[in-house]
C-alpha cells in the first residue's frame, strides 16, 4: 500500500523525529516548516541518505493559502495522501493580565485554526465519501491541556484543550467515512522549543520532581507513539488522547 504521510512542523523536534522514523517504515514523507530551512533539507537528505523519499515544503500554518499550497504540492510529488501529523506549534508564556491580543490571535491561528484547516484538507481527500480511501490522522497535542498547563501557560493549554476537543468531534464525524484520528498529549519533552530552559538546572530538577517518571521525555518516544497511532496496529482506535508524559504531573 501507498502510503504518504504529511507532517507540519516536520523540520526539528517531535516532527523531525517522526519523519525520519516514519521514512524508515515505509512512508513517503513531506514535512512542511515555516522558517528552519536549513533544518528541513538536512531531515530530508537524511531520509533520502538512508533510501527514503521524501520533500521539504515550507509554509505558514497561520495562512490559509500556504495551508492549500502545502497539501497540493504533497500529492503533486509524493502521490494521493494517506496520514496526517499536524506536529506544528507555537508556545507563548504569559499571565492572563498581560495578555495580549495580537498574541493570542497568533498563538489560535497556529495552533488550532491552521490545524483545522489541515485536518480539512486531509478530510477532503482521505473520506470515502469524496471518494478517498480512508486515512489516518494524529494531533499533537500536550498535557497541558489536561490542567490548564504550568503557570503562566494557561493560553497555550487553551489551544492544546481544544486540539483535544476537535480531535473528539472529528473523529466521530470522519469514523464512518475510514478515517482515523487521535491526538497525543506529550508532557515536557526534550526539543528545540524547551531545550534552553532545561538547560538550567534548577529549572530542570523542579520539572522532574514535578514528573512521576523523574525525567523529561526524547522525541524518540513521542515519534514511536505517533507511528503507532498511524498504524494498522490501531486500527480500532479513534477519538483517542494518548499521554505520553512519564506518568503525567504529581500535584
Amino acid at each position: 500500500m501507498n502510503k504518504t504521510l504529511l507532517i507540519t512542523g516536520g523540520a526539528s523536534g517531535i516532527g523531525a523525529e517522526t519523519a525520519r522514523r516514519a521514512a524508515t517504515r515505509g512512508y513517503k514523507v513531506a514535512l512542511n516548516y515555516r522558517s528552519r530551512d536549513a533544518q528541513a533539507k538536512a531531515v530530508v537528505a537524511d531520509i533520502e541518505a538512508k533510501g527514503g523519499q521524501a520533500i521539504a515544503l515550507p509554509g505558514d500554518m497561520a495562512r490559509e493559502a500556504d495551508i492549500l499550497r502545502m497539501f497540493e504540492e504533497t500529492e503533486r510529488a509524493l502521490g494521493p495522501l494517506t496520514h496526517l501529523v499536524n506536529s506544528a506549534g507555537i508556545s507563548a508564556r504569559m499571565r492572563v493580565d498581560e495578555y495580549d491580543a495580537a498574541a493570542l490571535n497568533r498563538l489560535f491561528a497556529v495552533n488550532v485554526v491552521g490545524l483545522m484547516l489541515c485536518c480539512r484538507e486531509a478530510a477532503r481527500r482521505m473520506s470515502t465519501k469524496n471518494a478517498g480511501k480512508g486515512g489516518a490522522i494524529v494531533n499533537v497535542s500536550s498535557m497541558a491541556a489536561t490542567l490548564g498547563g504550568r503557570l503562566g501557560s494557561s493560553a497555550y493549554a487553551a489551544t492544546k484543550g481544544a486540539v483535544d476537543a476537535f480531535t473528539k468531534g472529528f473523529a466521530r464525524e470522519a469514523a464512518v467515512e475510514g478515517i482515523r484520528v487521535n491526538s497525543i498529549r506529550p508532557g515536557m519533552v526534550m526539543t528545540e522549543m524547551t531545550e534552553a530552559r532545561l538547560k538550567e538546572p534548577a529549572f530542570r530538577a523542579g520539572i522532574e520532581a514535578s514528573i512521576p517518571m523523574r525525567r523529561v521525555g526524547q522525541s524518540h518516544e513521542i515519534a514511536e507513539a505517533i507511528l503507532w497511532l498511524l498504524s494498522d496496529e490501531s486500527s480500532f482506535i479513534t477519538g483517542a488522547m494518548l499521554d505520553a508524559a512519564g506518568g503525567g504531573y504529581i500535584i
